[in-house]
C-alpha cells in the first residue's frame, strides 16, 4: 500500500483502489484516533457523502466501521462537505466522515475526515490513522459487544438547518440579482439554489439532478461552458459553479468570463477590509495563487501569506494567526467566522452580497487582479524527489527565475500521491511563461527519466 492520504483525505477508484474492506478500515482506525478519551459516553460521528453511487456502498462499510468501534453515527445523507463539517461542529461531535472525491470523475470517490469542531486533520493525526490502518490494527483493538456496539440514527433536516446558517451570515440581501447556478450534479443541488433564493437572488440551476452517474460530468467548477451559454441565454448577472462536493466556488460575468478563486478572495478581501473584518489586514493564499492576487492586495495595503497547496494548510494558517480569510485559486474559500472549512455556497451567498452593497457588476469587482499568464506542466517521474531536487533542475529554476526578475516566478513541486513533478511559471506573456516552462520540464525529465 503507497500513501493513503492525499492532498484532501483518503481518493481513488471506487470499489476498486478505495474498497469497502478499505473503508471500513480507516473509518475504526479513525474512530479509536480521534474519539475523545473520556469513557463516560460512546464517542459521536457525522457521515454524509455526494450524489456518486459508490457514496452508498461505502458509507455502509464506514457505519459499519465506526460503530463496530463503539461509536454512534449520526447518518445525514446527501450534503456539501461544508455541512457535513458545520454538523459535526454543532452536534459536538467526535469526528465527521465526507465520502466524496469532490471534483474528480463519477469512478472516483474520497474519504474526507473531520475532528472535533468541523476541523480537516493536521498532517500528523492523518500519518495515525494512516498506520493504524497499514498495520491492520482493526484486528488489535477490542471490539465492543452488545450495548457498547454504536447506533445509527438519521438525521433528516440536516439540509435545512445548513441553509438557515448560511442565509444567516449573509451581511446584504440579495433581490435584484439573477444568477445561474452550476450544482455539478452533486451535493448542491439540493442546498445551493434554495440558499440563494433564500437570500433573495433570482436563481437559475442547472445541473441540479443527480443520478448518482452524472457527478462533475462537463459541468460543474472544472467545466464551466454550459454555464457561460447559460449566464448569455437568461442575461444573468452571474453565474457560480460548484464542484461534486459542493466546497468549491468559481463564477463568471455576465458576459460569460471566469472569475477564479484569486479574483474572488480579491473580491471578498476588499469588501472584508471596508467593513473592518479583515483581520490584519492579511490574506492568506497558496503558493499556486496567481502572481497577479499578490500585486493587487499589495496596491490596497492587505498583507498576502502563502501556504503549501491544499486547502487546510490555508485552514491551519488561519487558525494559527487568527485570520479571517483564505483560499485557493481553485475555489476553495474559506471564512472561518462562519465555516471550518472552504465553503462553495457560503461564498457564493457573500461575493453576490458584494454585488448587492456596491451596486457594482461582477466583471468590475473582479478587474482589481490582472491576472500574469500562468502554464502548468505535468511531469511524469521515476522519482519525484530526486526529480525536483537535481542539481541541473535546480540550476535551470535559479536561471529562470533571474531571467523573469519581478515579471514572473515559477514553482516547482512534487506531487503528494502521484509520480509527478508540477512546473508552473508565470511571465509577462503566455509564451515566455511557456518557453521557461518547457525548459524546466526537459531537465525534470532528463533526470528521473520514467521507467
Amino acid at each position: 500500500m503507497g500513501r493513503l492520504f492525499g492532498t484532501d483525505g483518503v481518493r481513488g477508484r471506487a470499489n476498486a483502489d478505495l474498497t469497502p474492506e478499505l473503508a471500513l478500515a480507516v473509518a475504526v482506525a479513525a474512530a479509536h484516533t480521534l474519539a475523545e478519551t473520556d469513557k463516560s459516553h460512546p464517542p459521536l460521528a457525522v457521515v454524509g457523502r455526494d450524489t456518486r453511487a459508490s457514496g452508498e456502498m461505502l458509507e455502509a462499510a464506514v457505519v459499519a466501521g465506526l460503530t463496530s468501534a463503539g461509536a454512534n453515527v449520526v447518518r445525514v445523507g446527501v450534503l456539501p462537505t461544508p455541512a457535513v463539517a458545520f454538523l459535526t461542529a454543532e452536534a459536538k461531535a467526535d469526528l465527521g466522515v465526507m465520502l466524496s472525491a469532490s471534483h474528480n470523475p463519477m469512478p472516483d470517490n474520497g474519504i474526507k475526515l473531520f475532528a472535533a469542531g468541523g476541523h480537516k486533520l493536521p498532517d500528523e493525526i492523518e500519518m495515525r490513522i494512516e498506520e493504524a490502518v497499514k498495520a491492520n490494527a482493526t484486528t488489535a483493538w477490542k471490539r465492543p459487544v452488545g450495548a457498547g456496539v454504536g447506533r445509527v440514527h438519521d438525521l433528516l433536516d440536516g439540509a435545512d438547518h445548513y441553509v438557515q446558517h448560511l442565509v444567516g451570515t449573509v451581511p446584504h440581501r440579495l433581490d435584484g440579482i439573477k444568477v445561474v447556478v452550476d450544482c455539478a450534479n452533486g451535493a448542491a443541488a439540493d442546498v445551493a439554489p434554495v440558499a440563494y433564493r433564500e437570500a433573495g437572488a433570482e436563481v437559475i440551476a442547472i445541473h441540479a439532478e443527480p443520478d448518482g452517474l452524472n457527478i462533475n460530468d462537463e459541468c460543474g467548477s472544472n467545466h464551466i461552458e454550459a454555464l457561460r451559454a447559460a449566464v448569455v441565454e437568461h442575461g444573468a448577472h452571474l453565474g457560480i459553479a460548484h464542484d461534486g462536493d459542493a466546497d468549491r466556488c468559481v463564477a463568471v460575468t455576465a458576459d460569460g468570463d471566469e472569475v477564479d478563486g484569486d479574483q474572488v478572495m480579491a473580491i471578498l478581501a476588499l469588501a472584508m477590509r471596508d467593513a473592518g473584518e479583515l483581520t490584519q489586514d492579511t490574506l492568506v493564499a497558496t503558493v499556486m495563487s496567481n502572481l497577479g492576487l499578490r500585486l493587487a492586495m499589495s496596491e490596497h495595503g492587505i498583507r498576502l501569506v502563502e501556504t503549501k497547496v491544499g486547502d487546510r494548510y490555508v485552514l491551519e494558517e488561519l487558525r494559527a494567526s487568527g485570520l479571517a480569510l483564505g483560499g485557493e485559486q481553485s475555489g476553495h474559500i474559506v471564512l472561518p467566522a462562519y465555516a471550518t472549512t472552504g465553503d462553495g455556497v457560503l461564498t457564493g451567498l457573500h461575493l453576490m452580497a458584494r454585488m448587492a452593497a456596491t451596486g457594482t457588476s461582477l466583471a468590475e469587482l473582479a478587474s482589481v487582479v490582472t491576472k500574469l499568464p500562468q502554464v502548468l506542466i505535468n511531469v511524469p517521474v521515476g522519482d519525484r524527489t530526486v526529480g525536483a531536487a537535481a542539481p541541473a533542475v535546480r540550476a535551470e529554476v535559479e536561471r529562470a527565475e533571474s531571467e523573469l526578475g519581478e515579471t514572473g516566478r515559477v514553482l516547482l513541486r512534487p506531487s503528494g500521491t502521484e509520480p509527478l513533478v508540477r512546473v508552473m511559471v508565470e511571465a509577462a506573456t503566455e509564451a515566455t511563461a511557456r518557453e521557461v516552462a518547457e525548459r524546466i520540464a526537459e531537465q525534470v525529465r532528463t533526470a528521473s527519466p520514467v521507467a
